[in-house]
């Protein structure tokens, strides 16, 4: 892979252990400077290599842990931009890495959008497809989910699940082996990328 990154060295979960929980104030001043060389530092390396290998995920940005939420410190998250609410996610913690794409946070033009293409026989059942298929491929599709059926559409709809969506998100956790340590690590990323493709494409072409 694209040189500059080597994977996560063993100390980085080291730094996540201890993090654990509900760390203090002292705990997290004190692990600061170790989550941002072993942790944090490997992921911008990640999203760099995946860049170069393919300018399509340049555009990316990796959180820095916060003084609030815990959560930011046991999780180091980056995202690639697609597209306004469409987003790939990368996350590594104790559990190693996990990927995604989520459509979210949307606009209700594009909430609009996205239910008459899903609406439309051609590409609504393109969307089943792509989703099927990424299940298939051990993606987990979840979303904010309307509790009543949509109003304007019929209850028995056979696209009534997808309608009744403001979010989509597919997401799969790659594990946590020895290739974590390597450059690997992006390889597996770039390959998922592959896999959510088709999915980016429809929301790109359909809802922006």
């Amino acid at each position: 892979m694209t040189a500059g990154f080597d994977g996560w060295p063993t100390g980085a979960f080291d730094v996540l252990l201890r993090l654990e929980g509900e760390p203090s104030a002292d705990v997290r001043r004190e692990c600061r400077r170790e989550r941002e060389e072993l942790v944090r530092r490997p992921m911008v390396g990640l999203l760099n290599a995946v860049a170069d290998a393919d300018p399509a995920y340049e555009d990316f940005a990796v959180w820095g842990c916060g003084d609030v939420l815990l959560d930011a410190w046991q999780r180091q998250r980056a995202i690639v931009r697609l597209g306004r609410s469409v987003e790939l996610g990368v996350r590594f913690d104790l559990d190693g890495l996990e990927v995604g794409l989520a459509w979210w946070y949307a606009p209700s033009e594009q909430i609009e959008r996205y239910r008459g293409a899903v609406a439309d026989d051609g590409s609504g059942q393109r969307l089943v497809g792509i989703l099927r298929k990424l299940e298939r491929d051990g993606f987990v599709i979840s979303g904010e989910l309307l509790k009543r059926p949509l109003r304007g559409y019929p209850v028995d709809h056979p696209r009534a699940e997808l309608l009744r969506r403001k979010s989509v998100v597919a997401s799969r956790g790659l594990g946590c082996e020895e290739w974590i340590h390597t450059s690997a690590a992006a390889d597996r990323v770039l390959a998922a990328f592959q896999q959510l493709r088709p999915m980016a494409r429809w929301l790109v072409t359909n809802v922006l």
